[in-house]
């Protein structure tokens, strides 16, 4: 997959942020955040509309989040793949939002697995269905490119939105 091009910081409208202008976060702050993180939450939609979240492993590379899932999300994703993905931190938040893409291009696999096994010291490998584990357990995986991510630091200073050319 391509590397995500350099994102447009703009400040978002956000209540309780101070009024725009303001001081912006540089993409690096957001992206490594992403990438130190060891969990994620994911936001789906259930095909009736409501809502579906719950926590993930995953990995941040160059071209956007990584993870694989069993749960009931892989049938939200089928039905509607816009997402949110967020850290657990919600005082230094990063938000972020796109389209979830099942991928089984087996090198663009491989490079997912390699930095996931090491990452959580759990050995997993390209499949038919996507990736799996050492124990047999498969799943697909998913590639989420950001269309937009947010975030702010401690007490929500500077409050930053990202956007990413489609």
């Amino acid at each position: 997959m391509d590397p995500l091009p350099p994102p447009q910081a703009a400040a978002p409208l956000m209540y309780g942020a101070p009024a725009p202008p303001g001081e912006l976060l540089p993409w690096e702050w957001a992206e490594s955040r992403l990438v130190a993180a060891q969990h994620y939450w994911i936001a789906t939609t259930r095909p009736d509309g409501t809502p579906h979240s719950r926590p993930v492993w995953g990995v941040w590379l160059a071209d956007g989040f990584w993870f694989s899932t069993g749960s009931l999300a892989v049938r939200n994703l089928a039905a509607q793949p816009a997402l949110t993905v967020h850290l657990e931190d919600g005082r230094a938040a990063v938000i972020v939002e796109g389209l979830a893409r099942p991928v089984t291009d087996g090198a663009d696999l491989e490079r997912m697995c390699e930095v996931y096994s090491a990452k959580y010291s759990y050995p997993v490998s390209p499949c038919p269905e996507g990736i799996t584990d050492g124990d047999g357990n498969a799943g697909p995986a998913y590639l989420v490119r950001p269309a937009k991510v947010f975030g702010w630091d401690a007490d929500m200073h500077a409050p930053t939105r990202w956007t990413f050319a489609s």
